[in-house]
């Protein structure tokens, strides 16, 4: 009966035990069951199969069902599907583009996860610890070609066979036997050089190099010659004669599976026959398998029609024919057709119409899962394999050396920006043009652009003495007019940031209100005043105009009481400025955003990188590949991260050589602490880079993502503008972002000089550490679980 309900026929042994156990079963029956009803009624349901059984075949594939989208509106993809795969065999997957055939492959490689039902490949749930699935046991070969470009054939190979810890003779035998059975060409020649059907038949190769038990094939021979497609059958036929190795193979040529020794119709979601070739055509007396495939899906479709009859009432009115009468007519086909539809079984309806067995037990459930032990994430960490983390490592590599332009501008790109951040950013602004209406000035002074300084203790034109001095900063370039309203539309047009008046009686009135103290008049007081009417829109401007102007003015008033043997601190501001405890009296700019910038562009690029190398990957097919030959995702993890870390290390590098020992930026602290720093946040980078590679689905997508997060965190993490300015409620928030704490840290370490012992600087590493641990772990849930 396991034979049976296995779909392998019966040998005839097995068949006298399976008849004999029909007649006991039916003698038993007899009792409450009309015996002529019993004789007509049909099993289209899966017999109940022991473990023992199931792990005998290749694969065995039980009551499968797989659905995509909401429970509301499913897709379904699978709908009870049954199937066996006898070891030593080879298997031909028939159906049309959408039918299922590579999700069903899918689930078998242990790619994707039913949403009920069985499956057991090579004794084992795919999936499960020590199963070996994914693993070294199959030999996948993709619908996409799925190889590196960049490699050589030859390459590629060894890459494969060290994933299958092969030795490197056996890669180097097994290599030059298959270029010459696929007929390729030299084996250093690029994959990305080779024709359309070369690249086929070397992703072929891949799959054949290891000598797997378990061989899938999906379209292995499109796009090549029927001498080769021969050829490639031949191998196939020779591999598996010794029963060891077993070959799953889906084509769109359906009469080229005549040479399989098992061949299963799918369509729909559902297995409409799964016999051997011969026997399909004798069973319903066809030429072709083409012939047969229509002649089941009619069926279905006719069972599909009529699926609203009462099931008691169909199994009542047909008569099976005899097992004699192998040929059925199609008024047959169909009410057999109409039963399986009814009753949803997916089993052969061959197997059906010419085993007539009647009972009335019901579906055994699903076998238990005590015998499946469930991986643990601490499991799969301990059994991280090191000729894979070789592997990986090596075509991470040889990857880098394959595109040395690519790589050089991904080191050099990050020194370019920071070079153009110290060159742009945190420098005065130079030659503003001030307009200056000075009525102390003849008209030929003005037109000369002429205001004569005078030196000493000469109390002469004293207006000219000031804006000697104002000239003297680079900041400012002072333009003479002749009036007022010159002056003022000269700041309306744009062609001045500020306009000063200066009255005829300007240097008189100052003396006097020295001289006078107390008891000046306020007319004296402002004739004495210089007017300034400022272009305020652009503030940083403004404000430093607004410096110079004041700063000049303080200097011009000592010059003047130094040189009149006067006590020049009477000139000052009545506030003492002592030295600065941290940083320089003057400070600028370029200091205060330095450690934001330097993090904000270790931690980008490494984003971009990473994302991207793993994106290319997965979409190409490389990925999907290498998980089904037995990678884990902790084993890309590691693998990504000491590849991606020696970029960035020499990213980091680089770009500290440039702003502190090119550029001399302020630096107070230790060197190391900042080093230090800057790895993290690259690591925190690429594992961001990890999160969204395994989030999204295309470039694009990653794209958008890494430039929707670039600015918030930017502008929050204090490079643009004090946290302290902030909405108190966004403080709190800009708190927990990947880059504040860090930029904090930073800042304290190079302005301040202070070590790990000051909370500024230990909560930087500590929030960067756990950002890490973070998207750690949200990468390796997102590999676990984003499967189907």
């Amino acid at each position: 009966m396991d034979a049976i309900a296995e779909g392998v026929p019966p040998t005839a042994p097995a068949a006298a035990a399976t008849a004999a156990t029909t007649t006991a079963a039916s003698a038993t029956a007899a009792t409450t069951v009309d015996l002529d009803l019993a004789a007509r009624r049909r099993l289209f349901m899966s017999q109940p199969s022991t473990l023992a059984s199931r792990r005998q075949q290749a694969v065995c594939v039980r009551r499968a069902h797989k659905m995509y989208g909401s429970s509301k509106n499913p897709n379904i993809i699978l709908d009870g599907l049954n199937m066996t795969v006898p070891k030593g065999s080879i298997y031909g997957l028939l159906g049309a583009s959408g039918c299922g055939k590579t999700t069903l492959l899918s689930c078998i490689v242990g790619r994707r996860r039913l949403n009920s039902g069985e499956i057991w490949v090579l004794g084992g749930r795919p999936g499960s610890r020590g199963s070996g699935v994914p693993g070294p046991r199959i030999g996948y070969m993709p619908q996409e070609i799925a190889l590196y470009g960049e490699f050589t054939m030859r390459e590629t190979l060894i890459y494969f066979g060290l994933i299958a810890a092969m030795p490197r003779g056996d890669i180097e035998d097994r290599t030059e036997f298959l270029l010459k059975l696929l007929n390729l060409p030299n084996g250093s020649k690029f994959v990305k050089n080779l024709s359309g059907g070369q690249q086929r038949r070397m992703s072929l190769a891949v799959a054949l190099l290891h000598e797997p038990e378990l061989l899938i094939l999906d379209e292995p021979t499109v796009g090549v010659d029927p001498v080769l497609r021969q050829s490639i059958w031949d191998h196939l036929v020779d591999i598996t004669k010794n029963g060891h190795t077993t070959v799953i193979i889906t084509t769109h040529y359906i009469d080229e599976c005549a040479q399989a020794h098992v061949i299963g119709l799918l369509r729909g979601g559902k297995m409409l026959a799964e016999e051997s070739p011969t026997y399909l055509r004798q069973q319903y007396n066809a030429d072709s398998l083409e012939a047969v495939f229509l002649k089941l899906s009619v069926m279905q479709n006719m069972g599909k029609r009529r699926r609203s009859s009462i099931a008691q009432e169909i199994v009542e009115q047909v008569t099976v024919p005899a097992i004699s009468n192998p040929a059925l007519d199609m008024s047959d086909e169909q009410h057999a057709a109409e039963i399986s539809g009814e009753f949803g079984d997916n089993i052969s309806m061959s197997s059906a119409v010419r085993d007539p067995i009647s009972s009335v037990a019901p579906v055994a459930p699903p076998l238990p899962p005590a015998q499946e032990i469930p991986a643990s994430f601490l499991y799969n960490m301990h059994v991280m394999q090191s000729h894979h983390l070789h592997a990986l490592i090596w075509k991470n590599f040889l990857w880098m050396i394959r595109n040395v332009g690519i790589m050089l501008f991904i080191v050099g790109l990050p020194v370019v920006q920071i070079i153009l951040f110290c060159y742009a950013i945190g420098h005065d602004p130079t030659g503003l043009r001030v307009a200056v209406a000075n009525h102390e000035m003849s008209e030929e002074m003005i037109t000369q652009q002429l205001c004569p300084v005078y030196t000493g203790c000469n109390q002469t034109m004293m207006s000219c003495r000031y804006f000697d001095r104002l000239a003297k900063n680079k900041s400012m370039v002072v333009h003479y007019v002749h009036d007022d309203e010159t002056a003022y539309e000269e700041v309306r047009r744009g062609r001045a940031w500020a306009a000063l008046v200066v009255r005829p009686n300007y240097t008189e009135s100052l003396l006097e209100r020295v001289e006078a103290g107390r008891s000046v008049d306020d007319g004296t007081v402002e004739a004495s005043d210089l007017d300034v009417r400022m272009d305020w829109s652009n503030q940083q401007i403004s404000q430093l105009l607004y410096r110079d102007l004041q700063y000049s003015y303080f200097h011009f008033v000592e010059d003047m009481l130094s040189q009149c043997n006067e006590n020049s601190k009477l000139g000052h501001v009545p506030v003492n400025w002592q030295d600065p405890i941290y940083g320089y009296r003057d400070p600028n700019f370029t200091d205060f955003a330095a450690p934001g910038v330097i993090l904000t562009i270790i931690f980008f690029l490494s984003v971009a990188i990473t994302s991207g190398a793993m994106l290319i990957e997965r979409n190409e097919g490389m990925l999907e590949r290498c998980l089904v030959a037995g990678i884990t995702g902790p084993e890309i993890l590691l693998a990504q991260v000491v590849t991606q870390f020696t970029v960035m290390l020499s990213q980091t590098v680089f770009v500290l050589l440039v702003s502190f020992y090119f550029f001399e930026l302020t630096m107070v602290g230790d060197i190391w602490l900042v080093v230090a720093l800057c790895i993290l946040n690259g690591l925190c980078g690429m594992t961001f880079g990890f999160v969204i590679s395994c989030a999204v689905d295309t470039e694009r997508t990653a794209t958008y993502v890494a430039m929707g997060s670039f600015l918030p965190i930017v502008m929050l993490c204090g490079i643009i503008w004090p946290i302290e300015g902030m909405y108190p409620l966004l403080q709190i928030i800009t708190a927990f972002l990947p880059l504040t704490k860090p930029t904090e840290s930073m800042r304290s370490i190079l302005q301040r000089g202070w070590g790990m012992e000051n909370p500024v600087v230990y909560n930087g590493f500590i929030s960067i550490s756990s950002w890490v641990l973070v998207f750690l772990v949200l990468t390796i849930l997102l590999l676990k679980f984003k499967k189907g």
